[in-house]
């Protein structure tokens, strides 16, 4: 039965590599491009493996899914995901090596947006096309497009559905599982699409426009040319882009509440609010920072050239900085280089870049609703210890949290931290210096895309060792599954469970 699953899902990701397919055939008698092939070839491998798996899975005898099986379904299917989807690369010749290939593609799932690419530009329509659908399909999630799609009974199993989703109740939506996320689609659709149009009101192309929307609903970061969005050097579009990303770093379940008339719970969301004032917060302090250091005494020539000159030009970038590091997106503006600008916007960003914004969204980091609930419980533990006897519980959106989401996030937090130190320590022994493998982790367990000092916006991460990469791919998978989906594979315990 996980062989029929692996199966569907694996069939889709062909469909999608088809559609690729198609966008590389229309460019190819419009431009001359000649990665037809390459795309043809990966969605014949895909569509052989994807229907061997069904089949296998069709022929044994059906089984009900464990906590287990869900686990390793959703961890494994974004793995293979990953290495099919690599193949455009390899075939294509964008990529020369396995581990640059596969850490393009799940930095692509992941909506990481880190890259390895250092020639964007002479890339064909349809490997472009490639590497930004496949943003959009993991901002979303696979297992949701699947919900989704593929009208199919193995699929509608609400275990597999909160093993890769956040923020959604899930056990309130378990009679309606499938229409859930067939609606939660449709708003990402209409959210694109919205995106596209704006994009391709001002001076993108079509193609460009309908790129870049996917990875900026997807929070991914992925352009069409090498120097990303500073390519077009156009005021709207960062305003347009900003706006867009925020709107990526909100939890879709409040849109999906929205959707069916429960307003109430959109505008009482207490993430929400605290997103919302966080993000004019640290838009309020990267204007100041811009304003300090362009008006200090040691400030260098190199700085001036890169520093935001007036009132607008230091909003617009302290405003698309913030969005796009805070929805963990990772675009680049004209002089968006936070290395460059000086040693002062370090701490800010990795700050910026640890939280992310809200649960449920398309972004990543530690979720602002995480934050809230750790700040919380320790503000209880101070007025615990000044009222021993008293019940303090944690309250969030006027309701009281249960006991176990605390320690959940709290566990969270702690287990973050742990895999930040040893990533950072595993790769200054490959030879990085402390700031780029400190940032490198943050960034990839955060789904962020640019790190600190040779991985910061002004490079990528190609010079990376190739043991290196893989460690990153591997941060990027449990970043973007939340730590806990797969970390319990690594459990002696978790084997050992029945249900």
């Amino acid at each position: 039965m996980k062989s029929k699953i692996f199966g569907i899902l694996v069939l889709m990701e062909a469909v999608f590599m088809l559609l690729s397919s198609g966008v590389s055939l229309f460019y190819k008698h419009r431009c001359g491009d000649q990665d037809l092939e390459a795309l043809l070839y990966s969605t014949l491998i895909t569509f052989v493996v994807g229907g061997g798996l069904f089949l296998i899975g069709k022929r044994s005898p059906k089984t009900k899914l464990t906590r287990k099986d869900s686990f390793l379904i959703v961890a494994l299917v974004w793995v293979i995901f990953s290495f099919l989807g690599m193949l455009p690369f390899l075939f294509y010749g964008t990529t020369t090596t396995i581990e640059d290939a596969f850490f393009e593609t799940m930095s692509g799932f992941t909506t990481t947006g880190a890259s390895v690419l250092n020639n964007i530009n002479d890339q064909p329509h349809g490997i472009l096309f490639w590497r930004s659908i496949i943003q959009w399909l993991g901002g979303l999630g696979i297992v949701v497009f699947s919900f989704a799609l593929i009208p199919v009974y193995e699929l509608k199993n609400t275990q597999i559905f909160s093993a890769e989703v956040t923020g959604l109740d899930v056990d309130k939506l378990r009679p309606k599982i499938g229409d859930t996320a067939r609606r939660l689609l449709v708003i990402y659709i209409l959210i694109t699409v919205l995106c596209m149009l704006s994009y391709w009101v001002g001076p993108m192309n079509f193609f460009d426009a309908i790129c870049h929307s996917m990875t900026t609903i997807a929070t991914g970061g992925y352009g069409t040319h090498q120097n990303s969005l500073a390519y077009f050097n156009s005021p709207y579009i960062e305003y347009v882009c900003s706006f867009f990303m925020f709107i990526a770093g909100v939890n879709f379940s409040l849109y999906y509440y929205l959707s069916i008339g429960k307003r109430k719970v959109f505008y009482r969301n207490e993430e929400l609010r605290w997103y919302t004032c966080f993000t004019l917060a640290a838009v309020a302090v990267f204007a100041g920072l811009f304003y300090y250091t362009r008006y200090q005494m040691s400030v260098t020539p190199e700085q001036l050239t890169v520093l935001p000159e007036g009132f607008e030009d230091t909003f617009r970038t302290s405003l698309f900085q913030v969005t796009s590091l805070l929805t963990s997106t990772g675009f680049q503006a004209a002089n968006f280089d936070y290395v460059a600008w000086g040693e002062v916007f370090w701490m800010p960003t990795l700050i910026i870049l640890f939280i992310g914004a809200c649960a449920g969204s398309t972004s990543g980091g530690f979720k602002v609703i995480r934050m809230l609930v750790c700040l919380k419980d320790a503000k209880n533990e101070f007025k615990q210890q000044l009222h021993p006897r008293a019940v303090i519980p944690v309250r969030l959106s006027g309701y009281v949290l249960p006991e176990n989401k605390v320690l959940r996030a709290l566990a969270f937090l702690f287990l973050y931290l742990v895999i930040v130190v040893i990533g950072t320590c595993l790769l200054t022994m490959m030879g990085l210096n402390l700031d780029s493998a400190l940032g490198s982790c943050i960034t990839s367990l955060s789904n962020a895309g640019p790190g600190l000092g040779s991985t910061g916006p002004a490079s990528n991460f190609s010079a990376v060792p190739a043991f290196g990469k893989w460690l990153l791919s591997f941060l990027m998978l449990v970043g973007r599954l939340e730590i806990f989906t797969v970390l319990f594979l690594f459990m002696p315990d978790f084997w050992r469970e029945k249900a």
